[in-house]
């Protein structure tokens, strides 16, 4: 039987999807961005 190792996820496939540049791109998540930073929340461009 062979091994399944679980959850090995990438580093630049998570930063691609959901890092700050990922987020910049879209209409939305720029708002989403925005709305964070009216909460006061520290958002770090990855």
């Amino acid at each position: 039987m062979a091994m399944h190792y679980p959850k090995r996820s990438s580093t630049r496939k998570r930063v691609r999807q959901f890092g700050f540049r990922a987020r910049m791109k879209t209409r939305l998540g720029r708002k989403m961005i925005n709305r964070k930073r009216k909460m006061k929340r520290r958002i770090t461009p990855s």
